[in-house]
């Protein structure tokens, strides 16, 4: 048992001197704030590049988050209820005004334009035969009309008798009431002629609504039905992107809508192409959302190679300036989750611990760390420091 605590305790006053002299190393050679510098290292002579640190007015800007859209767009939708038999385009095709995009079963509106059809040449019978009928009254009505007045003369020349004119007046008046009849009849034929061919019409236009055609050149953006739904008037059959470009479509707080107005050139981020370009303002909606208090932007985007609608986008506004230190990227040495510069000082150059904020080309703004008047050493490529 002696043996065992003679052996354990030279064990442990060894285990306790070794922890001792590592945490020295790791947590005391290091361990520095930022602001404040390391040990002081020989400087390096002519050969490394040295930058200044400045303190510069930059620009600080809002980024709208927005939407890629069609600058217009149509969206086709059925005239009548009916099944879809037939969907001849599917997203991203190209059509030409005019090109048949969707067919929808014409059935009942063919068995309408016939039955139609049919009452009109019924209609239209009826209107010949009060034709006939007219003629030959308006034929009557002459000849007794002439027999009348023939009579009344011989009457006044006493070479008639009162009986005789009687008769010829009697046979005037009902000429006439026949002729009255038949132009009746005639009018109401013509009448019925005009409707039938209302009918007529308005099966043709029914029957033409099945059949949907592209009301200008574009590009089908979404489909949204299939053969065998069920299309009706307000619902949604396809999306097109017609002529006219694309644009970014954002929403810009309230307190910096007073700075966008139409007309107005701006820069437009889309970070899927990481292309950033200038955008004109070209509609500002003025109505703010009551739930976000943000205002709809819509801006003109220039032909950009591999844009498409709903795509993401930011709208860059600048809203103030403000004084920043900003060093050049390659000042700045990284280890682990650590930011540090090579400073300059009388006695050589030592390190500094720095916190690091937005980029701004090649150089980037200093949180903490640094106040703008010193001189830093730039990291080689392949220098490990």
């Amino acid at each position: 048992m002696k043996n065992k605590k003679r052996i354990i305790i030279p064990l442990i006053v060894c285990l306790v001197i070794a922890a001792a002299i590592l945490f020295f190393f790791v947590f005391s050679k290091d361990n520095i704030s930022p602001g404040r510098t390391g040990p002081a290292q020989k400087p390096p002579g002519m050969d490394g590049k040295t930058a200044e640190a400045e303190v510069k007015t930059v620009t600080e800007w809002y980024e709208a988050v927005g939407t890629v859209e069609p600058r217009s767009k149509a969206r086709i939708e059925a005239r009548i209820s009916g099944t879809v038999t037939d969907v001849r385009v599917n997203a991203g095709d190209k059509v030409a005004k005019g090109d048949l995009l969707v067919s929808l079963d014409g059935r009942q509106m063919r068995a309408q334009l016939a039955q139609a059809a049919q009452s009109l040449k019924s209609a239209a019978s009826q209107k010949k035969q009060a034709r006939e009928t007219i003629n030959s009254a308006e034929a009557a009505f002459a000849e007794a009309e002439s027999a009348y007045n023939r009579t009344r003369k011989f009457f006044d020349a006493e070479a008639a008798t009162e009986q005789d004119l009687e008769q010829a007046r009697s046979r005037y008046l009902q000429a006439k009431a026949a002729l009255k009849r038949a132009e009746d009849a005639l009018a109401g034929a013509s009448a019925g002629v005009r409707m039938v061919e209302g009918l007529v019409r308005e099966a043709k236009i029914g029957l033409s609504y099945t059949k949907i055609n592209a009301p200008t050149d574009g590009e089908v953006l979404k489909r949204f039905v299939d053969p065998g739904d069920m299309a009706m008037p307000g619902k949604p059959l396809l999306l097109l992107k017609t002529p006219g470009g694309l644009q970014l479509e954002a929403y810009v707080r309230e307190n910096l809508v007073r700075k966008v107005h139409p007309g107005k050139t701006l820069r437009a981020e889309i970070s899927t192409l990481q292309k950033t370009v200038d955008s004109r303002v070209e509609e500002l909606i003025p109505y703010a959302d009551p739930q976000t208090r943000t205002f709809l932007v819509k801006s003109k985007l220039p032909n950009i190679p591999g844009l498409y609608p709903g795509m993401y986008g930011k709208l860059r506004i600048p809203y103030k300036q403000v004084e920043l230190v900003l060093i050049p990227r390659t000042a700045v040495y990284e280890v682990g989750q650590l930011e540090l510069v090579m400073v300059k000082s009388a006695d050589g150059w030592g390190r500094r611990y720095i916190k690091t904020g937005n980029s701004y080309g090649n150089r980037v703004e200093v949180l903490s760390g640094l106040s703008g008047d010193e001189t830093l050493k730039i990291k080689e490529p392949g220098n490990g420091e």
